[in-house]
């Protein structure tokens, strides 16, 4: 991989991490054209999604500080509520990837047609949210494991995470405000403890042959990028635009599926 290559997929990761539709489908599709191999790619994946999670920090760093704050005065209240809701979302992306990871992974080896109608049924998920209607609802803890169904879903390359659990809160009639917020937090722990599994696999991790440069450059091309998608996402959300991107994952997954043949 050379410096381009990691700066198109470093741009593509930071973009398609917050936007929905489908960072690891997108990446695929990127390694794909760029003709990169999956076994000098995992040292920079792990390198690109860390980039991800600390822009996600930024970007809410002070929402982050405050839950901290209120969970060590150990109190029943809102903040702890909220971890715990957190917490509850995570139980079935953590099912799937311990009963599952060897199939999940058989995914990510270029399989295009795949992708494509992985990117349909995320295209599917965004339109229609065009008719869901707003209840001003909070998120209570049984949406919070609805919604960790759809991210759960989302460890197929081609649907959308950001995409999935942002239609689904909606669906559920939560405010759009609160939803985009939980999206993006509720994934910070999943990512973060799989780059450190995948970092402490230092058999797999010796097979990557990729330099440091790209690694760096990949690195500032999906923070940058993450920050700017990450703020752009949550007024999306709030205004209720997400249609725009059923299309262009309709148009997208269609390609994807023709140039497969």
């Amino acid at each position: 991989m050379d410096w381009i290559e990691a700066l198109i997929l470093g741009l593509i990761q930071g973009l398609t991490e917050f936007l929905p539709v489908s960072s690891s489908g997108h990446l695929e599709l990127g390694k794909y054209i760029l003709g990169v191999e999956y076994t000098e790619n995992l040292t920079f994946t792990i390198v690109v999604h860390g980039a991800t999670v600390l822009s996600t920090i930024i970007v809410f760093w002070k929402t982050i500080v405050d839950l901290f704050k209120e969970v060590f005065k150990f109190e029943w209240n809102e903040s702890t509520k909220y971890i715990v809701k957190i917490l509850i979302s995570m139980i079935p992306v953590i099912i799937i990837g311990l009963l599952f990871k060897s199939e999940i992974e058989n995914l990510f080896t270029g399989k295009i047609m795949f992708v494509g109608f992985m990117l349909l049924i995320t295209s599917v998920f965004l339109a229609f949210t065009y008719y869901a209607k707003e209840r001003q609802k909070d998120i209570s803890f049984k949406n919070a494991f609805v919604i960790g169904i759809a991210q759960a879903l989302a460890v197929l390359p081609g649907i959308s995470r950001s995409g999935a659990t942002i239609a689904t809160g909606l669906y559920l009639g939560n405010k759009k405000e609160h939803v985009a917020k939980f999206s993006f937090l509720m994934v910070l722990l999943p990512i973060i403890a799989a780059n450190v599994k995948n970092l402490l696999d230092i058999e797999i991790v010796s097979q990557d042959s990729i330099s440091i440069l790209p690694l760096i450059i990949g690195f500032a091309a999906a923070f940058f990028s993450g920050l700017i998608a990450c703020k752009w996402m949550i007024k999306i959300v709030k205004r209720g635009k997400l249609i725009y991107f059923a299309l262009y994952c309709f148009i997208v997954g269609l390609i994807a599926i023709i140039f497969s043949f």
